[in-house]
C-alpha cells in the first residue's frame, strides 16, 4: 500500500502580497506526498481565502481521508471514488491527484505530460511577471529590484482607487512594455470599467494587453454589456466554476485563465484549456503564491496555453524545492 503523507510550510514571501481582497506577507502551503513500489510523487496544495481554504481545512480534511481508505488508493478511479463520498478544497484536491498522476507516471517509466496524454511542453516556457498593489511612488524602484524589464509580459495587480496612478507609473518606468491588468473583482459595474480603459488609453507610454476579472463573478449581466465594449480583451478568472457554461463564458470574455489549484486537478485544468479552446476564446495557464512543486505541474500542460502566469515560486524567498528554474523571463524545468 503506498504512504500518503501531508506537511505544511510556511513560506516567507520576497516581498508584501497585496492585492485587491487581501494582503500577506507569508503563505501556509502545504506538500502531499504518495511513495511505494520504489517511487514517490508529490503535488501542492496551496489554499484560496476566495474560496473560504484554510491550511487548517485542508489538514483536517486530509485526516478524514486517511481515516476513510487513502492508504488503500492506487488509481486515479479510486481516488475519484474517496473524494466523490468525502469531497475536499479544490487546492487539497489538486495536491492529490497532482502527487498521484506523478507517481503513476514513474511508475510507468513516463514523464507527467505523456501519461496525461498532452503535447510535450517547450523546453523555455515564458511567464508572465506580477507586481502586487504598492505606493505609485514606490513602482519605479520596485521594477528595478525585480529586473521586470527581462519578462515579456508584466501583470499589474490594481484595485479601483489607486489603479490609474500605478498603471502610469508603470508606464513611465518601461513604456511599451506589455501589460495583463488583474482587478481581482474590484470594481463595481461595467461603467467604471469603461472608465477606467478610457483613462488608461490616455496614459502615455501604457499598452495594455489584457484586463482580467475586473468585476465580481455575479455580475454576468455587466460583462456581457461590458465586452463587446471593450477595447481590451477580458479574461475570466473568478468567472470560471465547476459549473461554468463556457457558451455563456465567451459571451462574457474572450479568453480565461485556468489554475490548476483552482481546477482541483490535472484533468479538470486540461478539460478547462480544451473547451476554452473550443470556444474560441484565449487559453491561459496561471498560478496561486506557489513554490516550484506546483508550478512544475502546471508546466507539465503548458503547451495548452497559449499565455502563461506562473511566476507564483518568484514570490517565495529562498524557495525550497528548486525544480523550476527561470532565466530571461522563461522557465525550465530543471533537469
Amino acid at each position: 500500500m503506498p504512504i500518503w503523507t501531508l506537511t505544511p510550510h510556511l513560506l516567507a514571501l520576497r516581498y508584501v502580497w497585496k492585492i485587491s481582497r487581501n494582503t500577506s506577507a507569508t503563505k501556509t502551503n502545504l506538500l502531499l506526498q504518495v511513495s511505494g513500489h520504489g517511487q514517490r510523487g508529490t503535488g501542492e496544495a496551496a489554499p484560496n481565502v476566495r474560496y473560504n481554504e484554510t491550511p487548517e481545512l485542508l489538514q483536517q480534511q486530509f485526516e478524514g481521508l486517511q481515516a476513510t481508505g487513502l492508504a488503500q488508493v492506487e488509481t486515479l478511479a479510486e481516488l475519484d471514488a474517496l473524494l466523490a463520498e468525502q469531497p475536499v478544497a479544490h487546492a487539497l484536491s489538486f495536491a492529490l491527484e497532482a502527487a498521484l498522476v506523478q507517481w503513476l507516471a514513474a511508475r510507468a517509466g513516463q514523464p507527467v505530460w505523456q501519461w496525461l496524454g498532452v503535447p510535450p511542453p517547450a523546453g523555455k516556457v515564458p511567464t508572465a511577471f506580477s507586481l502586487p498593489i504598492m505606493a505609485p511612488g514606490a513602482v519605479a524602484e520596485f521594477l528595478r529590484e525585480q529586473d521586470a524589464a527581462r519578462f515579456q509580459l508584466l501583470k499589474i495587480k490594481v484595485n479601483q482607487a489607486e489603479g490609474l496612478a500605478l498603471l502610469s507609473e508603470v508606464a513611465r518606468a518601461l513604456p511599451g512594455h506589455a501589460l495583463l491588468v488583474d482587478g481581482n473583482e474590484a470594481w463595481p459595474d461595467a461603467d467604471s470599467v469603461l472608465q477606467f480603459l478610457e483613462q488608461t488609453a490616455a496614459l502615455p507610454g501604457l499598452r495594455l494587453h489584457l484586463l482580467e476579472q475586473p468585476l465580481p463573478a455575479a455580475l454576468a449581466d455587466d460583462y456581457r454589456y461590458l465586452r463587446p465594449r471593450s477595447a481590451v480583451p477580458l479574461v475570466a478568472d473568478e468567472s470560471v466554476t465547476d459549473t461554468a457554461d463556457f457558451a455563456e463564458i465567451a459571451r462574457q470574455f474572450h479568453g480565461v485563465n485556468v489554475k490548476l489549484m483552482k481546477a482541483g486537478g490535472f484533468r479538470r485544468g486540461i478539460e478547462l484549456l480544451r473547451r476554452t479552446r473550443a470556444h474560441s476564446l484565449l487559453p491561459m495557464l496561471g498560478c496561486m503564491v506557489e513554490t516550484s512543486v506546483g508550478i512544475a505541474a502546471a508546466l507539465q500542460i503548458s503547451a495548452l496555453a497559449d499565455v502563461h502566469d506562473l511566476d507564483g515560486f518568484l514570490i517565495v524567498k529562498d524557495e525550497p524545492f528548486k525544480i523550476v528554474t527561470e532565466a530571461a523571463g522563461q522557465l525550465s524545468l530543471r533537469e
